[in-house]
C-alpha cells in the first residue's frame, strides 16, 4: 500500500500519452503507483484567471499536470523502467 510516508514522486508530465506509457510500463512490472491529477485551468488552482477570462486562446494539451508516485522501495527500478536514469 502506498501512503504519503512512503511514497516518492516519480514523474510529473502534462503530456497524457506519456503518463499513460509511465502507467502501463509501472503495471507490467507488477510496481504499485498512484496518480494525482491537477486541472491547472480550474478557477480553484490559486492564482488562475480562467475565471475572469476564460480559457480563450488556452493549449488545452497543457490543462492537466499529472503526478505520478512509487513506493520508496521500488523508486531506483522505476527510475530505470521508464528510462531515466539515475
Amino acid at each position: 500500500m502506498i501512503t504519503f510516508f512512503n511514497r516518492k514522486e516519480l514523474l510529473i508530465t502534462m503530456d497524457m500519452n506519456r503518463q499513460s506509457e509511465v502507467r502501463a510500463i509501472l503495471s507490467g512490472n507488477r510496481i504499485h503507483y498512484t496518480v494525482k491529477v491537477t486541472n491547472l485551468q480550474s478557477a480553484s488552482v490559486v492564482g488562475s484567471t480562467r475565471g475572469r477570462v476564460g480559457s480563450f486562446g488556452v493549449n488545452q494539451n497543457c490543462s492537466y499536470e499529472y503526478k505520478i508516485y512509487v513506493h520508496k522501495k521500488d523508486y531506483d527500478t522505476a527510475l530505470k523502467l521508464i528510462g531515466i536514469v539515475k
